[in-house]
């Protein structure tokens, strides 16, 4: 099959705007290697750490509903060092995930990658799980302006910040991360959330609150792209509740250059990616659409 719907963000050429989503399949390069065959446009990695973390205990994950989900895996994953010895070889449109509890420990973990062939970094400032990382990083602005300057020092490579609805405005968050020289905005990441079992009466989740994930989520993400899209230079990813194409074509009408899906690829498998990608391809052939860069941002005309 043909996965070529070309699309340029940030200065990378990607072969189509469909991109998997950080924490799904994201640890291994031989999995890596299945998702570009599969159609990847490109992959994020699972956010890494300087140092290795564990997790959190299961249960970590529950379904609330149709193609919905809450999660609490905890960031888990091997670590800086270990990790780019896994993707040493890599040759494919990698992303790498960064998060961290501490400014300085960001220069080290993009160190450890300086020298790898990778597209560039996400920075996970929108984690919404995890005490003293992700969200209560992305919650204090000055700490984001100082993250992506040093980040942005130690590389060329482009860096995406990833945002997401904590307590600071999400536009307001994303401007200064424009301004301290991020290349583009992943919009956005899962959302504070509980289930709780009403016969044992406990949370569900070990971890009590996790991240909601899937289509109950999407209207607010295209939200948040239509207004960030408004007040933004630089490029959005799109990313949030994706479940088919006419989604895709939702995210980028509100103004993102390209989008992530993560929730149907752990619902409905990896080869879901390839179906989306047709599907795409159909309706942009009977829509007699040439170039998708022609919808994007098209409902701000």
């Amino acid at each position: 099959m043909d996965y070529d719907i070309p699309i340029n963000i940030a200065g990378l050429n990607l072969r189509n705007p469909v991109i998997v989503a950080s924490g799904i399949l994201g640890l291994s390069q031989s999995i890596f290697n299945r998702l570009y065959k599969i159609g990847a446009g490109a992959i994020v990695s699972k956010s890494i750490s300087l140092l290795p973390r564990e997790g959190y205990r299961n249960p970590t994950i529950v379904n609330v509903g149709t193609m919905s989900y809450i999660n609490a895996v905890g960031l888990a994953n091997p670590g800086a060092e270990s990790f780019s010895k896994e993707i040493s070889k890599n040759s494919g449109p990698l992303l790498v995930s960064l998060v961290g509890s501490d400014k300085d420990e960001f220069s080290d973990i993009v160190r450890k990658f300086s020298n790898l062939k990778i597209l560039g970094f996400e920075l996970n400032l929108s984690c919404p799980h995890v005490e003293k990382m992700g969200m209560e990083i992305g919650d204090d602005l000055n700490l984001v302006y100082d993250i992506i300057k040093l980040i942005k020092k130690d590389t060329g490579k482009p860096l995406f910040v990833k945002v997401g609805l904590g307590k600071s405005d999400i536009i307001e968050v994303a401007k200064v991360a424009e301004s301290a020289g991020a290349d583009g905005i992943t919009a956005i990441n899962t959302l504070r959330a509980m289930k709780i079992d009403i016969e044992t009466r406990c949370p569900v989740l070990e971890n009590k609150i996790g991240g909601l994930s899937g289509s109950a989520i999407m209207p607010l993400g295209v939200r948040c792209v239509y207004e960030l899209s408004k007040s933004l230079r630089i490029p959005i990813i799109g990313c949030g509740g994706i479940m088919r194409h006419s989604d895709i074509v939702e995210y980028m009408m509100a103004g993102a250059s390209a989008v992530q899906i993560g929730s149907l690829i752990g619902l409905k498998g990896i080869y879901s990616i390839g179906r989306i990608l047709r599907d795409l391809r159909a309706h942009l052939e009977v829509s007699s659409i040439s170039d998708i860069k022609e919808i994007i941002g098209i409902v701000h005309r």
